[in-house]
């Protein structure tokens, strides 16, 4: 029997945490769905990663109201997919800023990306309508920026290909406390569908050596020490890595897309199968990762029918 497609099986509302990890840095965590975090500085308020529309953004306003009335100046988006960044509009900020590679991404394929992304993950885009079209940097950097919100220093850096080409975190260096974005994981699968896999364990390296103390993943529970952010950063390189391998053993051997999906999917599953989203990204991770495994460094556009006819190639 054929899985049912991505995510959209998966309609159980999940219990969201507000979380404090230093003074004036703080998450909003939701057993696994994509996670957004908050800066409050001396005389504004940051917003990292926007959430998929703006109502489910006016349910974060809501936490961050609890514990401050200063304005939400700033939204940051740590890459371009639709369930990250179509939320802005809902904190009527006054910018938001994103890397020129992601800037770039929403001009190539910001449509196709939201039509496909709706179509996966049907529960995270509660009121869709309520969308008022693609989100837009107003502020664009190349490699790194830094902000002060009054005091607090906030350093916005592209760390290089990963997840998307266009990752961006956000480093508190005073409090050392990471804002990776999909860079990395915690019990959730890295999605790659749009990935950089050769680069990204070298981009991950460059998390590991700023050290932080804590983390807020893409997805999965806020890390509150030194050993849980590395594991959290090892346990994602891992993952990247091997699938890498596989795809690249696979083309190798001159295997077809399925083969090469079904080898991969039993090879990885024991290790990783009890993570997050594990059957919806796996089809998407290897299609990627053959891709690349072929030359292709470029990542194809995903669109509502593209994802369709990929799953039912691989699972049909």
């Amino acid at each position: 029997m054929a899985k049912a497609f991505a995510s959209t099986a998966d309609l159980e509302e999940k219990k969201e945490s507000f979380v404090k990890l230093a003074d004036g840095a703080y998450c909003l965590t939701a057993e696994g769905d994509p996670n957004s975090g908050v800066i409050v500085g001396d005389d504004a308020v940051m917003v990292i990663d926007a959430r998929a529309t703006p109502v489910m953004a006016k349910d974060l306003v809501r936490h961050i109201r609890k514990i401050t009335d200063k304005p939400i100046k700033y939204v940051v988006l740590t890459h371009y997919h639709a369930v990250r960044v179509l939320g802005a509009s809902g904190y009527g900020a006054e910018h938001v800023i994103a890397s020129q590679a992601t800037l770039e991404m929403i001009r190539e394929r910001g449509k196709q990306d939201w039509a496909s992304e709706v179509g996966r993950f049907p529960r995270l885009f509660r009121a869709a309508e309520t969308v008022p079209g693609l989100t837009w940097p107003t502020i664009v950097f190349e490699k790194e920026m830094t902000l002060f919100l009054g005091t607090k220093e906030v350093r916005i850096v592209h760390a290089g290909g990963g997840h998307t080409r266009g990752d961006t975190v956000v480093w508190l260096p005073k409090e050392k406390v990471l804002y990776s974005g999909d860079l990395v994981e915690e019990g959730a699968t890295p999605y790659s569908g749009d990935a950089q896999l050769a680069e990204w364990p070298a981009t991950l390296d460059r998390l590991l050596a700023l050290k932080p103390q804590k983390l807020v993943p893409g997805r999965g529970a806020a890390l509150t020490t030194p050993a849980q952010c590395r594991k959290a950063i090892e346990g994602t390189r891992g993952f990247v890595r091997e699938l890498l391998a596989h795809a690249r053993k696979g083309v190798k051997a001159g295997k077809d897309l399925r083969a090469i999906y079904e080898a991969t999917y039993k090879a990885m599953r024991p290790k990783y199968g009890a993570w997050v989203i594990f059957d919806h990204c796996m089809p998407f991770c290897v299609t990627r990762a053959v891709d690349e495994a072929k030359g292709l460094a470029h990542p194809r556009i995903w669109t509502a029918k593209r994802d369709r006819e990929m799953w039912k190639a691989l699972q049909g």
